[in-house]
């Protein structure tokens, strides 16, 4: 293995943006402390605190902070033909967001790694070596645990459907589907259906279409956009569609809405 680089509690601000549009050119190792949002093959994926993401050196990506208090680790390696066999045998999740069952032990194994990188020991790159296989060992731990704890108690996915849910009302113009979010969340697609609707009282398509309504509403009231371009930034196809959906959730068409509630301020 080759180390280009180790950061430890890398601080930056809130919608601060990185962008690898053709990759980083050498592996990413990141331990996300805060929430951030990437976008990796064109979907955003948020991450949730203490998660942590192994990106491949091809693979292009982008993400941006979503916290005001964030703070990164890093590593930017080459693995060699050993650490490629190492992270195949024990089954690591490449460029996927992975919440940690317990960061700490991963972020006291990378203070170790970059505390005797930048040394001036005699065998500091053996010891960085063995720091990083100790690494690969305690993630595939972090993984596995995660998966015995949502086998025996699938309560702890509520800070997951919470960070869902947050998700669907803060981009309602956002192209949701089930698929994707139960990938996200490492449920199937049934299971997160029955999770998300027993959780919080709704359907995940009709908490879509709320979270759109709620948002067309509010630039109904506050902008002076047309419909179409309402329509648009709520993430509907066309007008006509939309005008149906609003009419069903609040009894009136947009444009009668809009109306209304002007003729009301104006008293």
């Amino acid at each position: 293995m080759r180390i280009e680089s180790i950061t430890l509690d890398h601080e930056r601000t809130r919608n601060f943006v990185v962008e690898r549009p053709m990759g980083a050119g050498v592996w990413v190792f990141l331990a996300l402390k805060a929430r951030a949002v990437f976008n990796i093959g064109g979907r955003e994926i948020p991450s949730p605190d203490n998660s942590f993401i192994l990106l491949t050196s091809e693979q292009p990506f982008s993400y941006r902070c979503d916290a005001d208090d964030f703070k990164e680790d890093s590593v930017f390696f080459t693995p060699d033909d050993e650490d490629m066999k190492r992270i195949t045998d024990m089954k690591i999740p490449l460029n996927k967001v992975i919440p940690a069952a317990e960061l700490t032990g991963i972020t006291s194994l990378l203070r170790s790694m970059c505390l005797e990188y930048y040394s001036a020991n005699k065998n500091r790159l053996e010891s960085v070596d063995l720091y990083f296989r100790l690494l690969l060992s305690k993630v595939n731990e972090s993984v596995l645990s995660m998966k015995r704890i949502s086998a025996v108690h699938e309560g702890l996915y509520i800070e997951k459907l919470m960070w869902l849910r947050e998700s669907i009302y803060r981009w309602p113009s956002k192209t949701w589907t089930v698929d994707e979010m139960a990938a996200d969340v490492s449920l199937s697609r049934s299971r997160l259906q029955h999770l998300y609707t027993e959780t919080f009282g709704i359907s995940i398509s009709k908490d879509i279409i709320t979270s759109r309504l709620d948002k067309a509403a509010e630039l109904l009231k506050k902008s002076e956009y047309s419909i179409n371009k309402v329509a648009e930034l709520v993430g509907y196809p066309n007008a006509s569609y939309f005008n149906r959906q609003f009419k069903n959730g609040l009894g009136m068409t947009p444009t009668e809405f809009r109306r209304e509630y002007q003729e009301q301020e104006a008293i």
